[in-house]
């Protein structure tokens, strides 16, 4: 490809609305156009890397035994409400109604469209277990798109679905599928982990992320610097720690903080840690008030809290409700003659005379204790893991990391199947519903991600596997005729040997040449320049490296084969 053929309209300033490292640079790069929020269209840099993604998950997908299929991205709103998750999925689903009044969706997923699928015409346990997928578009209306590609409207996406007679075939279904979106990210060459994860709208039982890393991911993941254990923030397991070691619990007593609302508040007047102290939240759990309480120096986990209550939606009261129901406004909340359903995290349970709100404006306990000054309605892992934390499965401590989450994979067991009443007979003859399992990787996420986990100063750096050219000749004196017919031999030699290639034959300073490749990203630059041509040799930079290398003329082609494909 030329580049004075090729469509790639760079920036040189940074787009106001970018916020995140892959979102400026794509735009700047060439790589994407805004159409609205959330919505982009990918030129044909960016659908080149697209497409690149798409073939290693196909042949990935294919060489674990899927099929792919191709479903429709308009949904009747008849499968969501059977499946019970037309009101669940809430406002992030695209609904819309046709000249018949007839409701649909915009599939954000397509677990119910499948499962009718199989169930029409798979009658039998000799036709299982069966992998399907497809790569499409997906869209979900995000209360607030952001980042670019990272969290967008409309997002390409691979989707498994696996269909299985019982949990063994599931666990073969998963297996293979953990190794497949190994492979896969490994091919991609990123730099990426796999975490425990919670299954959030999908369901199931058990799910993993695959996280590439990234110092500015939206998403923190902990793992244990001794054994593997990993997951993201929403499901790390957090012990209740050692029993604090007073050696009596103190009389309750009741203190006067007038104007005192906060944690760093209460620190400071009654000169007590934030870890002496616990905080109070207040929850609306679909309709009901409850209490959720945690140390002081912690944070709630909402996602845990929502598991552990079963409930479908969960948010913070307001503080009206709250006067009402506990005589007190936030900042002076406690456990203690509370009369609702109180949830206490795990470290509450080992802590000993410790200070609260006391449930009337301006007033504290001290010397408050679990059991005797009041009994929760459950004691559970409701917060954040933090670094330093003990692992939950070795004598070793938890470190964070930042990533993006660009491949989640769900054991659903039979969740849809008997939901929708999707069956087949087993040997014995009788009805048994599908055991199921899905696992999708964000193809425009990964994208996005690549960039965030490779780039400098100067622009995108990609993986070879997924850069949309491999090489990029540049002359820095188009109109040396010499220069020129080196470029063009060199280039047209790379192209026999398989490689993409681009040569800039634009009339432009060598700098412009020079900027635009680092910006696009190409993994090696080749220069041809007066200097180097009267040695008989050219320069070969490759584009992650400052050093440049000088090759005599006929070497070249070797060399670069070497780094593209070695």
């Amino acid at each position: 490809m030329r580049s004075s053929e090729l469509f790639y309209p760079t920036l040189r300033e940074v787009p106001s609305e970018a916020e995140v490292v892959s979102h400026q640079l794509l735009l700047r790069a060439g790589f994407i156009r805004k159409a609205s929020g959330g919505v982009y269209t990918y030129l044909p840099l960016a659908y080149k890397v697209i497409k690149k993604i798409e073939n290693i998950v196909r042949e990935e997908m294919d060489k674990a035994g899927g099929q792919e299929v191709l479903m429709p991205i308009m949904q009747p709103a008849e499968l969501w409400q059977k499946s019970g998750r037309w009101e669940v999925y809430g406002d992030e689903m695209f609904r819309l109604q046709d000249r018949h009044k007839r409701y649909f969706a915009l599939g954000p997923t397509h677990e119910e469209i499948i499962t009718t699928v199989v169930d029409g015409d798979v009658h039998s346990y000799r036709d299982l277990p069966l992998l399907l997928y497809q790569i499409q578009n997906k869209y979900r209306d995000e209360i607030r798109p952001r980042f670019g590609l990272m969290r967008g409207r409309e997002f390409i996406m691979k989707d498994l679905y696996s269909f299985d007679i019982d949990d063994q075939g599931l666990d073969v279904s998963y297996r293979k599928m953990y190794h497949a979106y190994n492979q896969i990210f490994t091919r991609l060459g990123l730099d990426y982990r796999v975490v425990e994860a919670d299954s959030g709208a999908i369901g199931g039982d058990e799910s993993h992320e695959f996280m590439v890393l990234a110092d500015n991911g939206e998403s923190e993941i902990v793992y244990c610097d001794n054994c593997d254990y990993a997951a993201n923030v929403e499901k790390a397991v957090c012990t209740a720690g050692e029993v604090q070691q007073n050696d009596e619990l103190l009389p309750l007593e009741k203190i006067h903080t007038p104007g005192q609302r906060t944690i760093q508040d209460i620190a400071d007047y009654l000169k007590v840690g934030k870890d002496e102290q616990i905080k109070t939240l207040m929850y609306n759990a679909d309709g009901e008030l409850i209490a959720a309480i945690l140390r002081g120096d912690r944070e709630l986990n909402e996602i845990k809290l929502k598991n552990a209550l079963g409930c479908n939606e969960l948010f913070m009261a307001s503080e009206d409700d709250v006067r009402i129901s506990c005589g007190a406004g936030f900042g002076s909340l406690g456990p203690v003659g509370m009369d609702l359903k109180i949830y206490a995290d795990l470290e509450v349970a080992v802590m000993k005379n410790f200070t609260c709100g006391a449930n009337l404006d301006d007033y504290h306990y001290k010397n408050v204790n679990l059991g005797r000054d009041f009994v929760p309605e459950a004691i559970i892992d409701i917060r954040n893991a933090v670094a330093g934390d003990p692992c939950p499965l070795c004598e070793g401590q938890l470190k964070l990391l930042r990533g993006i989450e660009v491949g989640h994979i769900f054991k659903l067991g039979t969740n849809y199947s008997d939901a929708m009443e999707a069956t087949f007979r087993d040997q014995n003859g009788q009805s048994c519903p599908f055991v199921m399992g899905c696992y999708g990787i964000g193809i425009s996420r990964t994208m996005a991600a690549a960039v965030e986990q490779n780039n400098d100063e100067n622009g995108i750096i990609w993986p070879i596997p997924i850069a949309p050219y491999h090489v990029i000749v540049v002359p820095v004196n188009s109109k040396n005729e010499e220069q020129t017919r080196m470029a063009e031999s060199i280039y047209q030699i790379l192209q026999q040997e398989g490689l993409e290639v681009i040569i800039d034959d634009r009339d432009e300073r060598a700098g412009v040449k020079f900027k635009d490749a680092d910006l696009i990203g190409i993994p090696v630059r080749i220069t041809i320049g007066s200097k180097a041509l009267q040695e008989n040799k050219v320069e070969v930079k490759k584009r992650w490296e400052k050093e440049v290398e000088l090759l005599e003329i006929d070497k070249v082609a070797v060399r670069v084969l070497e780094i593209i494909r070695g």
